[in-house]
Order: C-alpha cells, then sequence, then structure tokens
C-alpha cells in the first residue's frame, strides 16, 4: 500500500514558509508525476490523486491563514516576538 501524503493535522503544524516550500514541491512533484503518466511510465497512477489531494491541503491552510480563519502556528507568534 502507498504511503499517502500529510494529513490536515500534520499541515497546519507547519509555519507559512514551511507552507510555501511544501507547496512549490509538492507542484514540481505533480508535474513529474504527470509528465511519467503521459510517457507511460507510471505505475501507480493513484499517486497523481494523492498528490492532488496534498496540494489542496496545503493551499486551504494557506487561504485559511491569509483570511484570518485560522490561527497560525502556536510557535510562530513566539518567534516573532
Amino acid at each position: 500500500m502507498a504511503k499517502t501524503g500529510p494529513k490536515m493535522v500534520e499541515v497546519r503544524d507547519r509555519t507559512d514558509e514551511e507552507l510555501t516550500s511544501s507547496l512549490d514541491r509538492a507542484r514540481d512533484e505533480l508535474f513529474r508525476l504527470k509528465l511519467s503518466r503521459s510517457t507511460n511510465q507510471l505505475e501507480n497512477t493513484m499517486q497523481i490523486r494523492q498528490k492532488r489531494r496534498e496540494v489542496a491541503r496545503i493551499m486551504t491552510v494557506i487561504s485559511a491563514r491569509r483570511t484570518g480563519l485560522e490561527p497560525a502556528r502556536a510557535g510562530e507568534a513566539a518567534e516573532k516576538e
């Protein structure tokens, strides 16, 4: 069984900088998976679905933090002071 991506709890525990870097990395991996699929080199096509959902989770947390619906990580407030 393939390992799924991070859960929402794990994503919410990350700082904003970690989220943006994770988003860039996940988007790059998604691009590579799609490229592999188009060249018939991808054996497990469920990886694309899992990576798409990981990108969506990260984007949801980033959006919620920007609108103020979700507080920033607890450690960030202490780091900024």
